[in-house]
């Protein structure tokens, strides 16, 4: 997956200023309860939203987001972009999710898949659609 991320780090880099950005997971209980998992979201919000940048359009990938096609998702960055005059700010959360909080502070919420995967592959998968979201906006081949 690392090699998958370098690949659509560099393809991007063509079309835009990509930076990744990591917050360490906390560490789990063997039990979890729902006031712990509350708290552990709450913790890893707050430092996620410490490297949040000002001024920027915040997308959360959230299970209860809108599904979008890829030509949707392309027009959403290209609307953003023109209308808001803005950088994009994409969050992955946790193991557990994303904090309330930092939900609250999106503007809006996406969902690729209501399946559960693990970090890195929805950052491979997220990386992929931002490049052919460009590649559709540029009608350049990659896309069909």
């Amino acid at each position: 997956m690392k090699d998958a991320i370098d690949e659509y780090s560099k393809r991007l880099s063509k079309y835009c200023n990509l930076n990744i950005i990591e917050v360490p997971d906390e560490k789990l209980p063997d039990k979890l309860s729902d006031s712990v998992a509350t708290s552990i979201k709450d913790k890893e919000g707050k430092a996620m939203i410490a490297k949040i940048p000002k001024d920027t359009y915040l997308i959360c990938l959230d299970l209860k987001g809108k599904e979008l096609s890829s030509e949707e998702f392309s027009k959403k960055i290209e609307d953003i972009s023109v209308n808001y005059n803005s950088s994009i700010t994409f969050v992955i959360g946790g193991s557990l999710g994303i904090s309330q909080e930092l939900l609250n502070l999106s503007k809006e919420k996406v969902c690729f898949s209501k399946m559960t995967f693990p970090h890195q592959l929805i950052r491979v998968f997220l990386l992929e659609q931002i490049f052919r979201a460009f590649k559709i906006q540029k009608n350049e081949t990659y896309h069909r």
